[in-house]
């Protein structure tokens, strides 16, 4: 065997554990990349020497319902096109337009505002620009009506109860 087989060999035994160690630190990287795109609870660097800006909570259907035994929140419903409340909703705000309609909601941005929609994608969007505005006691109704009704509470129409 030559000198440079002989000298390469303990790299040729060694390349299996640092392909191992590579792809060990490839899947953490990767877990911590994908933590951070998860929602955070405040702003990151683009909001430095800024005030934090505070997530919203989602909560279930059954906690929106435990909640409603004892309101203290503004119930939102922005969902668009409309198709039905939550019994106790407060008002109806498109989404989209939440921004726009602030003087519909409270002006102390510590109060308790609660958002659904359908089925939960409108309310987050919603949820997130109010966090965005200093709101800081969002809460987004995961699943929305569809979780509610689900849940095997009933909806209402404008007018009357709508059956499940």
């Amino acid at each position: 065997m030559s000198r440079a087989l002989a000298r390469d060999r303990p790299m040729l035994a060694m390349r299996p554990l640092l392909e191992r160690r590579a792809y060990v630190e490839g899947l953490l990287i990767g877990a911590v990349v994908i933590a951070a795109c998860g929602r955070a609870t405040t702003a990151g660097a683009a909001n430095a020497g800024q005030p934090p800006i505070v997530a919203y909570r989602d909560i279930t259907a059954t906690e929106l319902h435990a909640m409603l035994q004892v309101k203290d929140f503004v119930l939102v419903n922005v969902h668009v096109p409309y198709a039905g409340d939550i019994p106790g909703s407060d008002s109806s705000i498109p989404f989209d337009r939440i921004a726009a309609n602030l003087d519909r909601l409270p002006a102390d941005k510590t109060a308790k505002i609660v958002l659904y929609c359908r089925s939960g994608r409108m309310s987050e969007t919603a949820a997130t620009a109010l966090t965005s505005l200093g709101y800081k006691n969002v809460f987004n109704v995961v699943g929305g009506m569809q979780a509610w009704s689900a849940a095997g509470y009933l909806l209402e129409l404008r007018g009357g109860v709508r059956p499940n």
